[in-house]
């Protein structure tokens, strides 16, 4: 094994923990999907754009952007369906930042997920009772939201672990390929077929 095809072995390896680090990343509300879109770009630009280009990096760019709005969208849509207000919906949004940035200054990364799930609830509890003036159905707002989070965190892991599988297996296959056509031996031809005759091989009939 030469050292080209080892340091495309490594250069594969590389991004896949790059992409494993990413969705740890987004479990605790990182922006662990963008990294994964980073690093497809940084792969490709080090490979001088032979192995990934730009629809690749443009379809995870598209992922990358329904999940984030997927994120957002899960806890106010499972907010609505309890019969939450707008301000409710937008009560669960800011107190779920609130709550990861207070959070994370204690705990980094236990307390990231844990205070966005708490903001969440407690930002559209309140915002709901400022509305109906009712603990319950704020309670109920509350407790509906943060369900929705939980649900919008999972589906966000979920296109990242899809995003990360789609790069490292695309870059990997395009390497080996890459590395099996180069070891394919060549065969020179000869541009005159007339050497190829035998020097001692009869004329043919007729011939002075």
């Amino acid at each position: 094994m030469n050292t080209e095809v080892i340091l495309e072995f490594a250069a594969v390896g590389g991004l896949a923990l790059i992409c494993f680090v990413s969705v740890v990343a987004t479990a605790v509300r990182l922006p662990g999907t963008w990294v994964i879109v980073a690093a497809a770009a940084g792969y490709g630009w080090l490979t001088e754009w032979e192995y990934i280009g730009g629809t690749l990096i443009g379809v995870l760019i598209g992922v990358a952007v329904f999940a984030e709005l997927l994120e957002l969208g899960m806890s106010t849509l499972t907010a609505r369906k309890a019969g939450a207000s707008r301000r409710a919906a937008w009560g669960a949004l800011i107190g779920g930042f609130v709550g990861m940035f207070i959070f994370s200054l204690p705990l980094p990364l236990i307390g990231t997920m844990f205070g966005a799930l708490a903001g969440c609830f407690v930002g559209a509890l309140v915002a709901e009772f400022t509305v109906k003036g009712e603990f319950v159905q704020g309670a109920k707002v509350g407790t509906f939201s943060a369900i929705g989070f939980v649900l919008g965190i999972v589906s966000k892991i979920a296109l990242a672990m899809v995003m990360s599988a789609a790069l490292v297996g695309y870059a990997a296959v395009a390497s080996v390929d890459a590395i099996q056509t180069t070891d394919e031996p060549t065969v020179a031809i000869d541009p005159n077929p007339a050497s190829l005759a035998p020097a001692n091989a009869a004329p043919p009939p007729g011939s002075p």
